[in-house]
C-alpha cells in the first residue's frame, strides 16, 4: 500500500468496516480479460483468517471461473463522502476500503450451506436464527472465499 499512512491493520476494525458493506465485488481472470461480479455476502473472522461467505444460481460465468480454482480478487468499500472545494484539485473523499485475495471453494454440504447462508443472512439481517428448506439447498450453490492477502485504508 502506498499510502501506510491511511492503513488500517487491527483486525478487529478491519471486521467493523466489512460489517458496513453491502457488496462484495468478486474480480476474476477469464482468458486475460477482467470479469467482475457484485455479489452480497457473509463473512467471519476466526483464527487470524477472514472468510467470506456467497449464494449463487448454479451456472453461469462466474460459476464456470471458480472451477478453475484460480485466485480471486475482491473489494469492499464504505462510508463514501465527497468534501467539495472552491479549486477542484482541493476535493477529496472520505472512504474506507478493503481489497484482496483468495480462494474460493464449493460448499456440498447441507450443514456447510446452511452455515455460510446463515453468516449472509444475519450480515445483511442481523438475525441468527434462519430455517432453509431441504429443496432450496439441493439447488442453490453456496461457495467460500478464504482470505490469502487483504488491506484496508481509511480516509478522513
Amino acid at each position: 500500500m502506498r499510502r501506510t499512512d491511511r492503513e488500517i491493520t487491527d483486525k478487529k476494525l478491519i471486521a467493523e468496516i466489512i460489517s458496513k458493506c453491502h457488496c462484495c465485488r468478486l474480480a476474476f481472470c477469464d482468458n486475460d480479460v477482467p470479469y467482475i461480479v457484485p455479489m452480497n455476502f457473509g463473512f467471519e473472522y476466526n483464527i487470524n483468517q477472514f472468510v467470506f461467505y456467497f449464494h449463487s444460481a448454479p451456472e453461469g460465468r462466474k460459476i464456470e471461473l471458480i472451477k478453475t480454482g484460480k485466485t480471486v480478487g475482491f473489494e469492499l468499500d464504505t462510508n463514501y463522502e465527497l468534501h467539495k472545494a472552491d479549486n477542484p484539485c482541493a476535493y477529496s473523499a472520505s472512504f474506507q476500503s478493503i481489497i484482496g485475495t483468495g480462494n474460493i471453494s464449493f460448499l456440498t454440504n447441507n450443514e456447510d450451506k446452511v452455515y455460510a447462508l446463515s453468516q449472509i443472512m444475519f450480515h445483511n439481517t442481523g438475525k441468527k436464527e434462519w430455517q432453509f428448506a431441504t429443496k432450496m439447498l439441493d439447488t442453490v450453490t453456496v461457495f467460500k472465499l478464504n482470505v490469502k492477502e487483504m488491506s484496508c485504508k481509511s480516509h478522513k
